[in-house]
């Protein structure tokens, strides 16, 4: 009877979902109270409970106290970087920034790919260490690595999992960031891994928060993190760097934001124990994807085992292509209007949230918003969704929700710049007003 009352709720949200991604839910639209709910459907009171906390927990729906539950902008909160378009006219959750003419450009690139010859040799598998020119050119990308500790992934989300896998056991502990690229939470659940949150403050991961933490190893964005932005100063990283020298913890270094800056790395002061992990994806486009690594030499043995074991290589036309985009300057092409267009959206962003607390490099592509009271996160995301705009909750970003601060993380690459401004007025109106209010004109 129990097995069937749990297969009777969820072939409930099922069909709740359903509606939600045929359009007959809309964005923003109000699902009914639950007792009307659980009438309209012949199913106890309590099943319905059941209903909507599954919903919730698949990220459809949002529950805001004292006005009831609200079809979310996009899918799962926990994953606001998940690769998924949302279902928002405006999307403020994903963070890939494409240029104008940037086809046109990727395309010419690849006119000599093209050719039979040179198209077989690029579809043949290659190892997880690549080709030596792809290595040396990458090298040369991420800033005098050495070509010998580069290896590839089949996108940036890979070459992270393979680094945990690599330096952490099931069972393990990694350091991260109390606030973090969602994806780790993903990956650190799969392994069996537990995160263990580090205290921050504005320079970054308090150095003294390794010491007593019993870590396997530490996940760290010195620049551009995400979702708050901050840049670790040098003091920081050298202070950082000496305390990860005394304990002997190895450095999982994500550098995916940092071709927006020319910030030094925190591998430079501990080269010997840090894995700098990296993608093309946000460089070049979200669909042409290739992990990068570059390994110190005690570990590269680990890494080329974690990524054969995961079945995280690249592929042979990936590796190619990659190799002439940045041989030939379109990478560089790419990098440069990318830094120019994330400038202007910063640009955009202190204009029209002036007099709100906004935490943003004005190199980046995001900016942390700590949201006026009485607004909590969630509200403010059901409230936006209402008006077709998607924004990501800080829970989506906290090791533990339960200490999630009242604040939205707003990627800023997607909408054109137009359209990016218009959502940007009608969040600060929305922002100034009440949860109770409806109407931000």
């Amino acid at each position: 009877m129990v097995g069937s009352q749990i297969e009777d709720y969820r072939a409930i949200a099922d069909a709740v979902a359903a509606d939600i991604r045929a359009g007959r839910l809309r964005v923003g639209e109000k699902l009914p109270p639950q007792r009307r709910f659980a009438r309209s459907r012949s199913i106890a009171g309590s099943t319905a409970s059941r209903v909507y906390a599954e919903l919730a927990r698949r990220g459809l729906v949002v529950g805001e106290v004292g006005r009831g539950t609200f079809v979310r902008a996009s899918g799962p909160a926990v994953d606001p970087s998940g690769g998924e378009p949302a279902r928002a006219r405006v999307d403020l959750e994903l963070n890939f920034p494409l240029l104008p003419g940037q086809d046109d450009l990727l395309a010419r690139g690849l006119s000599g790919l093209l050719r039979p010859e040179a198209f077989g040799a690029a579809s043949a598998p290659v190892p997880v260490g690549g080709t030596a020119e792809a290595r040396r050119v990458v090298a040369g990308l991420l800033g005098d690595a050495d070509p010998d500790g580069i290896t590839f992934a089949g996108n940036g989300r890979q070459a992270i999992a393979a680094a945990v896998s690599a330096l952490v056991p099931r069972g393990g502990r990694l350091g991260v960031e109390a606030l973090t690229y969602p994806i780790v939470r993903g990956i650190a659940a799969n392994r069996g891994v537990t995160l263990v949150p580090l205290e921050l403050d504005d320079d970054g991961i308090r150095p003294d928060a390794l010491d007593g933490a019993g870590l396997d190893a530490v996940y760290v964005q010195p620049a551009l993190h995400n979702p708050l932005g901050l840049t670790m100063p040098e003091s920081r990283k050298r202070a950082f760097a000496d305390v990860v020298g005394r304990l002997g913890i190895p450095v999982i270094e994500d550098g995916v934001n940092a071709f927006l800056c020319d910030e030094p790395r925190l591998a430079d002061h501990i080269p010997e124990y840090s894995i700098v992990v990296d993608s093309m994806s946000k460089r070049l486009s979200p669909g042409l994807t290739l992990g990068i690594l570059s390994v110190p030499e005690s570990r590269r043995e680990d890494i080329a085992r974690a990524l054969r074991c995961g079945g995280w290589a690249a592929t042979g036309f990936a590796l190619e292509a990659v190799t002439r985009w940045i041989a030939d300057g379109t990478v560089g092409e790419l990098v440069a209007g990318k830094r120019a267009d994330a400038a202007r959206r910063q640009e955009l962003v202190r204009r029209k949230l002036d007099g709100f607390t906004v935490q943003a490099d004005p190199r980046a592509y995001h900016c942390w918003w700590e949201l006026p009271s009485p607004w909590r996160a969630d509200t403010f995301v059901a409230a936006a969704a209402r008006h077709g705009i998607a924004v990501s909750p800080a829970a989506s970003f906290a090791v533990d929700e339960s200490q999630a601060p009242s604040a939205v993380r707003l990627a800023l690459a997607a909408p054109t710049e137009s359209a990016l401004a218009a959502a940007l007025d009608t969040l600060a109106k929305l922002a100034a007003g009440r949860p109770d209010d409806t109407d931000p004109s």
